[in-house]
């Protein structure tokens, strides 16, 4: 709840400085796939917990290698949405309200989780994922990177900014 009168529509001071956090997510993700890359095999499993491995793996798909299989096609595709999706979500961080603090972080954390894997699929033609979460040996999660990690926080903050407002709309509704 805001402490003055008005801060509900007073606009987020220099909002584009949560950008920073957009960079550290594309250092972190591009240093750890780098990391896997150089260290890992493809494709063989280094068990970590009984849950979770680290393996190498190249995504050409999107996310659950979602068109992996098609002819190239798709690589150019999810690059055009990761460019439109980034620049999008950097002109609604522009529009930000003094209060929406969490979802400045939110949209940061997309942004920096869609252009550490649009690096991968211009530089390399596919993302290079490495975490692997299964259970026993026969229910595996799909594998996934650091910025796929970021892209899921920022939409679950999203998700949790849009139910904190909804909140703060009933009960400022009630208070009336």
């Amino acid at each position: 709840m805001p402490k003055t009168p008005g801060a509900e529509s007073r606009p987020m001071h220099k909002p584009l400085r949560w950008l920073w956090l957009a960079l550290a997510v594309i250092v972190l993700d591009l240093a750890t796939k780098y990391a896997a890359s150089a260290w890992l095999a493809y494709a063989r499993p280094v068990p970590v917990l009984p849950f979770f491995d680290l393996t190498l793996l190249h995504n050409t798909g999107a996310a659950f290698s979602f068109l992996a299989g098609h002819d190239g096609w798709q690589r150019w595709f999810f690059a055009t949405i990761a460019v439109g999706a980034s620049v999008g979500l950097s002109l609604w961080m522009r529009r930000l309200k003094a209060h929406e603090t969490l979802l400045a972080v939110a949209l940061a954390l997309i942004i920096g989780g869609a252009l550490g894997n649009l690096y991968d699929r211009l530089v390399h033609g596919y993302v290079v994922d490495f975490l692997s979460f299964h259970w026993g040996q026969r229910y595996y999660f799909p594998a996934f990177n650091l910025a796929d990690v970021a892209i899921t926080l920022g939409a679950a903050g999203i998700i949790l900014e849009s139910l904190r407002d909804g909140w703060r709309q009933r009960r400022n509704k009630a208070g009336s």
